[in-house]
């Protein structure tokens, strides 16, 4: 028998077909691994995520960055030693050419990421498939003006 407090606590029900969603989805991914250039930016993603030594030494250069970043805020000094030391251990990770394809490849993806949320955010705000004229600016996400 359910308690009083199970029977409150519910899945919130859903007014979408996730189905169709799951297939345009899956479409959707088909046509990103499915592009030319797909190979090369897994491989570049491939090679760091692949390198424990590697994403030891980049998780140690955010950390530090971060602490530095957190006794600046608390209005701790930061010693010029510390600041060397943290320049220094940048440079030599930032000069790694795995680092480097990781880092644009990295990028490449959340731009990506973020013209996709950006046109599935706008159908929701404005109720249907948005075009070129429903974003405030000469775009439709994707670079497409239509405006020359």
């Amino acid at each position: 028998m359910e308690t009083e407090i199970e029977s409150e606590i519910h899945e919130p029900q859903t007014h979408l077909d996730l189905e169709p969603i799951k297939k345009s989805t899956e479409q959707l991914c088909e046509s990103i691994v499915s592009q030319d250039g797909f190979p090369e930016l897994y491989k570049r993603i491939e090679a760091f995520i692949g390198d424990e030594k590697l994403k030891y030494e980049y998780d140690m250069l955010n950390n530090r960055g971060t602490l530095l970043q957190q006794k600046q805020e608390a209005g701790m000094e930061i010693t010029e030693e510390e600041i060397a030391d943290f320049e220094k251990l940048r440079d030599e990770l930032l000069g790694n050419p795995v680092i480097c394809g990781f880092h644009d490849a990295q990028e490449e993806v959340q731009q990506l990421q973020d013209k996709i949320h950006q046109v599935i955010a706008k159908s929701f705000e404005i109720g249907r498939v948005p075009g070129q004229e429903d974003f405030d600016f000469c775009s439709d996400g994707f670079g497409d003006c239509g405006c020359g």
